[in-house]
């Protein structure tokens, strides 16, 4: 049976950017995001980042999707058209300004996660990652408790 980390809490919030962000764009709100406790998963054509501290630069666009972590939340893009990127904001506070929120009566929810082993043959080109405590953040629908949302954290 799954173990639960805590019980539901209040503070959550989803969020997006309502119009596609431009690579410098993206680029620029990573950086303002960005904390020394965060770390980066991006997906290329041919290739996974593994989980690296490093945030993305211009030459490694494009790339079919990213998210970034930290204890507080998780920021996702993904490819849409030619060089821009649809933006989703999954975190553990209250709002933020930088998104434009997606109403619900949102619950978190935290669960231990287990990382693949480096041998794993689903990754054929193997993929490394730092010794990190990482969990899964559920955002669940606090009316019909339907997960929406599954966004990676790691403990402070």
């Amino acid at each position: 049976m799954e173990q639960f980390i805590g019980e539901c809490e209040m503070n959550a919030f989803v969020g997006y950017k309502p119009k596609p962000l431009a690579v410098d764009d993206l680029l620029e709100l990573i950086s303002r995001l960005k904390t020394a406790n965060t770390y980066f998963f991006y997906r290329r054509s041919d290739s996974v980042s593994g989980i690296i501290s490093e945030a993305p630069t211009n030459e490694q666009f494009p790339m079919v999707e990213g998210q970034m972590f930290n204890h507080q939340f998780e920021l996702r893009w993904k490819h849409k058209r030619q060089n821009s990127y649809e933006v989703l904001f999954l975190g553990n506070v209250d709002h933020h300004p930088d998104f434009t929120a997606l109403e619900n009566d949102w619950l978190i929810q935290e669960r231990d996660a287990h990382l693949y082993p480096p041998t794993e043959t689903r990754f054929p080109k193997g993929f490394d990652y730092p010794a990190l405590d990482i969990k899964q953040r559920y955002f669940l629908d606090q009316k019909t408790a339907n997960v929406h949302f599954v966004a990676l954290t790691v403990d402070r």
